[in-house]
């Protein structure tokens, strides 16, 4: 029984995923190798094997024709994920089973890799329509965290009963291994906010509301802020942009372009309070409640859009002038939130006890067995 990992996206991706390799090869034996295409991702996968006390597994950079090297020097455009799959069709066909957790991957469909089982798990169980697209349905199983996910994929067509999983999140399973205690470079001790802004264009807060919020921070120094957006928000630009981001870190704002504490989840961990627009990440917070900010940076009309329901979790700010009254006003009115937080995060995260890389490990093998591609 051969296994592929496809990590065909940036190397944040890989710890929603990694630990079921691990998991998969303690219980079986089953060979699982870890295909990258970012050459970040073996750091974070070595990361994570150490945290499980593994070895890491087999791990191979996908191969890119000089074309796609090509490509992929110009980082704004992004990974060039289609050109790199059809690069390793002829190896990636050879396999009993692929697993991603990029729903870019059914395209390995289209590009004539028929024998491989797809198994998919997103990689992240927020509320965005892009979550919930027809390629979806062409995975033969899917791992999803909670019920909430799993009800509108079942409404919408996309996953089959008796053909998806529910087993909680495995990017939580491993933070709670691999992120320890953060220590936060600030002056002093004071509440931490936590700006997670996301790389969305059309939905993304930063360009119109993180001017304000630092120069909010750098007036009123009772807070501490942590600026760690969307990894891919900063990483396709040059070196030297991210410094300069980084640089405009103070006592009190600590500016992080993309750190391994910004994809592990140390800094949740560390937050007192959410400030954010679209990201799935704002469920991974909500683990153990506490008060949001959501910026509505586009005027979005999105009180009975499904796709934000998350910001029915705490106040909406419209307005850049109205930022800072709402972060200081989010923990006593965080009451009026609590329950319906704590409702979301159980329909969106499901079963949140120790084990989920595990549980899904399970689910993997007994779909694997169930369809004749192992004894």
């Amino acid at each position: 029984m051969r296994i592929a990992f496809l990590y065909i996206a940036e190397a944040y991706q890989c710890y929603h995923g990694a630990a079921i390799a691990l998991e998969i090869t303690r219980r079986t034996g089953w060979p699982v190798v870890s295909y990258h295409n970012d050459p970040e991702t073996p750091h974070h996968l070595d990361r994570i094997a150490a945290a499980w006390g593994a070895a890491p597994g087999e791990q191979r950079r996908l191969r890119r024709t000089p074309l796609t090297r090509g490509l992929q020097r110009l980082k704004r455009l992004g990974m060039f994920k289609d050109l790199v799959m059809r690069d390793n069709l002829a190896e990636l066909d050879g396999y009993d089973a692929i697993f991603a957790v990029e729903n870019t991957v059914a395209a390995l469909r289209r590009l004539g890799a028929h024998r491989p089982k797809l198994i998919y798990s997103p990689h992240g169980f927020g509320d965005r329509a892009r979550g919930f697209i027809p390629r979806i349905a062409t995975f033969d199983y899917v791992l999803l965290a909670g019920e909430k996910t799993a009800a509108r994929m079942l409404s919408l067509g996309l996953i089959r009963a008796g053909d998806y999983a529910l087993t909680g999140s495995v990017k939580l399973d491993t933070a709670e291994r691999i992120a320890s205690a953060t220590t936060l470079p600030f002056d002093a001790p004071r509440p931490v906010v936590l700006y997670n802004a996301h790389k969305e264009p059309r939905l993304t807060s930063w360009h119109r509301f993180v001017e304000p919020m630092l120069a909010g921070f750098a007036a009123d120094r009772s807070m501490n802020l942590l600026v760690a957006p969307h990894v891919k928000l900063l990483r396709r630009r040059s070196a030297a942009f991210r410094a300069a981001w980084a640089a405009r870190s103070t006592g009190n704002v600590l500016v992080d372009p993309g750190s391994d504490r910004s994809v592990d989840m140390s800094y949740a961990a560390a937050a007192d309070i959410y400030v954010g627009d679209v990201s799935s990440q704002v469920y991974e917070f909500l683990a153990r409640p506490r008060p949001c900010v959501f910026l509505n940076a586009h005027r979005i009309d999105w009180r009975d859009d499904p796709s934000f329901a998350h910001w029915h979790l705490g106040d909406v700010v419209d307005d850049p002038a109205d930022l800072m009254r709402a972060i200081h006003a989010a923990p006593a009115r965080h009451a009026l939130y609590r329950a319906r937080q704590e409702a979301m995060v159980a329909a969106s995260l499901g079963d949140t006890s120790p084990g989920a890389a595990a549980r899904a490990a399970d689910a993997i093998v007994a779909f694997l067995r169930r369809e004749g591609r192992a004894a």
